[in-house]
């Protein structure tokens, strides 16, 4: 007998599985004796498993065709965006019955934050949600000592409009340890050099930058173990928001009203001047750079005990 499966498409980035966390777990429990599987980049495999949001996933890069081993399933479920291509990716795969927006489905609402679109995509398709069902367990990896409870800076971001000048990440650094916390900077494979450069410019010893070290899971555990994250609208704050790390998340081209953490949530601070721009510029964002060190090193001041 074949399995009967349920799949939804996400084939996107680690703040994207993050903020569809609660409609992913919501379709497992609408459908318990369906193997839920997520379309998305294999690099979110173990984090993904990890979070509950799948049974399995398949590789998949954005807009590319469906595998042919994801046809017929039962159901498929469009959490990529609202664009036509995706939905006919889908429509492709025969699904006995697809959720998307668009066509006959529910309406796109611009502005509505990410959480909360995806719970809605579900319910105004007869599926119950709960978008408060964000947490995710701290992984059971070790992590060097030197990370618990220190002060975690990420100075990296998707694109350059999102990255606020690495100088001043240096010395909100700086700022930290005069206060007598331990700083680590994290980053991607592909942020090595930047992590180390802030390292440099801030004068921390090389054991604490561990850019590249680590995979989505490995970067979980590092998040879950800091006393307070600092980085810019990210994956890594998305991290922050799931596990409860009490965060300072700074915005520029995006409104945190979108991507920022969910309402009810009162470990984290956002710095934000009010402004939105070309989130894909090459250049920061002119509001980006409206947040001074001072405004970083206040909002860190004012987090909460982590949860």
């Amino acid at each position: 007998m074949a399995v009967r499966t349920v799949v939804a498409l996400r084939a996107l980035g680690l703040g994207d599985l993050l903020t569809a966390i609660p409609a992913l777990r919501a379709l497992g429990r609408a459908f318990p004796c369906r193997r839920r599987i997520l379309a998305a980049p294999s690099t979110l495999t173990a984090l993904a498993l990890h979070c509950r949001a799948a049974d399995a996933l398949h590789d998949t890069e954005p807009l590319a065709p469906l595998d042919p081993e994801l046809e017929d399933a039962d159901l498929a479920v469009n959490l990529h965006g609202k664009g036509p291509e995706s939905r006919r990716l889908l429509e492709a795969a025969h699904p006995r019955r697809l959720i998307s927006f668009g066509g006959d489905g529910p309406e796109w609402r611009p502005g509505e934050h990410e959480v909360r679109r995806w719970c809605r995509l579900l319910e105004e398709s007869g599926i119950p949600t709960d978008p408060s069902d964000l947490d995710i367990a701290a992984p059971r990896m070790r992590v060097p000592k030197i990370a618990v409870g220190a002060t975690l800076i990420h100075p990296g971001a998707a694109s350059v409009a999102r990255r606020w000048p690495v100088e001043r990440f240096a010395a909100v650094a700086r700022a930290e340890r005069s206060r007598g916390h331990r700083v680590i900077v994290t980053g991607g494979p592909d942020e090595v050099g930047l992590a180390e450069f802030l390292g440099d410019l801030a004068g921390l010893p090389r054991g604490t930058v561990l850019a590249g070290r680590t995979d989505l899971l490995g970067m979980a555990a590092l998040v879950a173990a800091a006393g307070q994250v600092v980085c810019g609208d990210t994956g890594t704050a998305h991290l922050a928001t799931a596990l409860r790390t009490p965060s300072v998340v700074l915005f520029g081209p995006t409104s945190p009203e979108r991507w920022g953490p969910p309402a009810g949530r009162p470990w984290h601070r956002v710095l934000w001047p009010g402004t939105t721009g070309d989130p894909h510029a090459d250049r920061p964002d002119p509001g980006l750079l409206e947040i001074g060190v001072e405004d970083v090193v206040s909002a860190l001041d004012d987090l909460p005990a982590a949860a």
